[in-house]
């Protein structure tokens, strides 16, 4: 199937879709899924597709899920299909997950009769920090049938070719954006004595933050905190009213995350006021953390080890972030990483770069673990892919 998995992906990427846009995209989906017999449902969460496979017979119902929103990127890669829509790329691999999905169910289409119990294909859009899983479960994702068990991939290119991620409990961080306004009183830049710089202030701020990790947390814990915008003033000459931080806290504790967020509002409280500044702070929490569970990852690595052989699974995390966190509160699942760089072929640009593409050859290794770990749910008796 190699050859229809690298045709389809490369469609979907010449033609990607920003979330809750995925109109084409989920249009080829449903029609490729009714085609294979499923029971189909469209408009989940405005683009979001779901396909039902089996149910005749008695038995476990396991949802997999493959997300089919692009990012707003211009890609600069020079390669043959290229994305034709300006500023919109397929930056981290979903048109493959979109593309492993659909092979996945032709796959596993035939043994419908044998099935006991019903795989549930949920092809997911708005996963870019837009809350497509959650308005998925608002949707009624997770009835109808309710799903006993949860799997998930992403195609991974920092790690390589022919290996990959899996381990219980948090595999991924949970991320929450918080932005900080410091107000002081503007003037002009040739007499700073009779202002009050909000600038000087944001920037004693941000060194400040960065020892939060290093002097509040155990070292054997893992927490990110960074700034990614700082925004103030206008032109050279004149000190502004007003400065605004925005950064990002990532971790796998939500306990911990809270404490950091104290400390965050404490330390620039108080820092604003030692330059009589005054400060106030907004939080928004985009993703929970992913956190796999016992059952459903020594199903995940037994697939890996049948499909792969033994020594190909490496038990590292990330702070990177994922919405299926969410899903995987609701119901017991694992999300596993399937390694996608090539050193040698040049897929070494990180996810979201305007170069990031991987190696094809890994969608290959993605599908026949999940049908291997899905099939070990529901197909019995001896039955074997």
């Amino acid at each position: 199937m190699f050859d229809e998995l690298v045709a389809v992906r490369r469609d979907f990427h010449i033609h990607p879709e920003l979330g809750f846009h995925e109109k084409r995209t989920s249009r080829i989906v449903a029609e490729k899924l009714t085609t294979l017999g499923l029971e189909v449902q469209t408009g989940v969460a405005k683009t979001g597709v779901v396909g039902l496979m089996g149910g005749d017979r008695p038995g476990p119902t396991i949802l997999l899920r493959f997300d089919m929103d692009a990012l707003p990127v211009t890609e600069e890669s020079d390669h043959e299909y290229i994305s034709t829509t300006p500023g919109v790329m397929h930056a981290c691999g979903h048109d493959g997950h979109t593309s492993m999905g659909l092979a996945l169910a032709k796959m596993l289409a035939p043994y419908q009769d044998q099935m006991e119990g019903t795989l549930k294909f949920v092809f997911q859009p708005a996963e870019e920090g837009l809350g497509g899983a959650f308005a998925m479960i608002a949707d009624g994702v997770l009835d109808n049938p309710k799903p006993d068990a949860a799997l998930a991939m992403h195609l991974w290119t920092p790690e390589p070719y022919g290996s990959t991620r899996v381990v219980e409990g948090p595999i991924m961080s949970s991320s929450s954006v918080f932005t900080l306004t410091v107000e002081g009183r503007g003037g002009h830049g040739a007499a700073p004595h009779m202002s009050t710089d909000p600038i000087l202030a944001a920037a004693h701020i941000v060194t400040a933050l960065h020892s939060i990790v290093s002097r509040n947390v155990d070292p054997q814990d893992s927490v990110v905190v960074s700034i990614g915008q700082f925004d103030a003033g206008t032109t050279f000459n004149v000190i502004p009213e007003r400065a605004v931080l925005k950064g990002t806290v990532r971790s796998y504790n939500n306990k911990l995350h809270r404490k950091i967020y104290r400390r965050i509002l404490e330390m620039a409280h108080h820092m604003a006021i030692s330059f009589n500044c005054k400060t106030t702070m907004e939080t928004v929490v985009i993703v929970a953390p992913v956190v796999n569970a016992p059952g459903p990852t020594a199903v995940v690595r037994d697939a890996i080890n049948k499909v792969m052989g033994e020594g190909h699974i490496s038990p590292k995390r990330t702070m990177a972030s994922e919405d299926m966190g969410y899903m995987l509160e609701e119901i017991p699942g694992c999300y596993f990483f399937v390694g996608a760089g090539n050193d040698e072929l040049g897929f070494t640009y990180p996810h979201h770069h305007p170069k990031f593409n991987f190696d094809e050859r890994a969608m290959v290794n993605g599908v026949a673990i999940m049908a291997e770990a899905a099939a070990s749910y529901v197909l019995k008796n001896g039955v074997q892919l």
